[in-house]
């Protein structure tokens, strides 16, 4: 009997009794007590998220010493022009001069610094392997979840021109690209490593979207209509998020490695300080011989420490895909 039938029968209405408030069921809702209305929980804002991911990596003990790390070569590239006694190009002074109290790591062969030269050589490895760690990323995943989704010609080509690059040796690549384009600076040390350093990482992302491709989510929003687009950058990437950090943080490695070789091997713009340019005048300067080793121990220290921090930093990525990869804080 509905109420208002119980109400044209002059008996009184049965109550009904609301569930119990604050009770969550299995799809994260919430009751509220008062008019038994049913409210949905709201997701986690982006700043809880990135906070969350942030813990899980610091809790991991390499990854919390990659982060150490990389914060005092990002803050010796930001401070530099603060924390450098002299400037990196000043040659006042004496020529291949041993440490002391003016100049801790001595002088180079044509009267600069070494320690002024290694804190402005940060902003160089620390800025390629940033930006080209990022454009590597960014190619890798538009073409390898592309290629994961998509079916027929397009999948070829992509998959074409992905297995080009992988069989291609990448440096003697990078050499015949930066000995091409010599003489564009930064810029062309960028390129040449973002060119020839996503072929892995879309590799690797095309296998995982063809795993997630098959899901029941990923079939419900097919049959509901949505677009191919939306389906992988909406629906796909969120899932990928951590094997996506993992790989930018990869290519960042290999982008420091790759433009301080290029430096040494003198395929950079010498003009311009950085380790794999210190390495270069050091090697030419004949720095072993003149008993100068700390011209090549120096940035070359650098450079493994830079590259080691972040790869400390993707254990801690790792455990954000797999919580069986996260250590114990007493580990």
């Amino acid at each position: 009997m509905t109420e208002k039938e119980a109400t044209a029968q002059g008996e009184a209405p049965e109550p009904t009794q609301p569930p119990p408030s604050g009770r969550k069921n299995a799809y994260n809702t919430t009751v509220d007590g008062g008019g038994g209305l049913v409210r949905v929980g709201a997701p986690p804002s982006p700043l809880t998220v990135l906070g969350r991911a942030a813990g899980t990596i610091w809790s991991v003990p390499k990854a919390r010493v990659g982060l150490i790390l990389l914060a005092v070569f990002v803050l010796a590239a930001v401070f530099a022009p603060l924390l450098a006694p002299y400037a990196p190009t000043d040659n006042s002074f004496a020529r291949a001069e041993g440490g002391s109290p003016a100049h801790p790591l001595g002088t180079t062969t044509a009267g600069e610094d070494v320690l002024s030269q290694l804190i402005y050589g940060s902003r160089v490895s620390v800025l390629v392997g940033m930006v080209a760690g990022f454009g590597a990323t960014l190619i890798a995943v538009l073409l390898g979840m592309s290629w994961g989704y998509t079916r027929g010609f397009a999948a070829d080509v992509i998959n074409f021109f992905v297995n080009l690059f992988l069989v291609i040796p990448g440096l003697p690549l990078m050499i015949v690209l930066a000995a091409y384009l010599q003489g564009g600076g930064l810029a062309m040390i960028i390129f040449v490593v973002v060119i020839t350093g996503w072929a892995w990482g879309a590799r690797v992302l095309r296998s995982q979207t063809q795993s997630l491709r098959s899901r029941d989510f990923i079939t419900a929003a097919q049959f509901s209509g949505e677009s191919s687009f939306r389906i992988v950058f909406r629906e796909i990437l969120p899932n990928m998020t951590s094997l996506i950090t993992g790989s930018f943080f990869g290519a960042a490695t290999a982008a420091i490695l790759a433009e301080s070789g290029l430096s040494f091997l003198g395929l950079g713009d010498t003009a311009m300080v950085s380790w794999g340019s210190m390495l270069f005048w050091a090697q030419n300067s004949n720095a072993i011989l003149t008993g100068q080793w700390v011209l090549l121990f120096a940035p070359g220290l650098c450079i493994a420490l830079l590259a080691t921090s972040l790869t400390l930093i993707n254990f801690g990525v790792d455990g954000l895909s797999n919580p069986r990869l996260r250590e114990g804080k007493g580990r």
